[in-house]
């Protein structure tokens, strides 16, 4: 058959999840994480306040109803931010966060 993949074409490799190597790589990764976060948060705080001067008018904007979910918009553009490599925020904090745990 043109197309299928039997079990002798698959790689067995492909089929494991992959795992941290020891307990550092853990660490790496959720030091990584925490950077992220913290980045992530960083950058809200500062959209939100950059946001708080903007004042909308017209016959849909403003009200409570934008006031509510001014802040789970800033929250999702920082998310996406640090997701496209955001600004070196994330990087510094894991370098320290590794140094004190003694890793490199």
């Amino acid at each position: 058959m043109i197309g299928s993949i039997s079990s002798a074409t698959v790689s067995p490799n492909l089929l494991t999840p992959v795992t941290p190597n020891t307990a550092a790589d853990l660490v790496r990764g959720k030091a990584r994480d925490a950077a992220q976060k913290f980045e992530s948060q960083f950058l809200s705080q500062m959209l939100g306040q950059m946001f708080q001067g903007i004042e909308t008018d017209g016959p849909f904007g403003g009200g409570h109803g934008e006031e509510m979910f001014r802040s789970l918009l800033t929250d999702s553009m920082a998310k996406e931010m640090t997701k496209a490599g955001g600004i070196g925020l994330a990087d510094t904090v894991q370098r320290e966060i590794l140094k004190l745990q003694g890793l490199t």
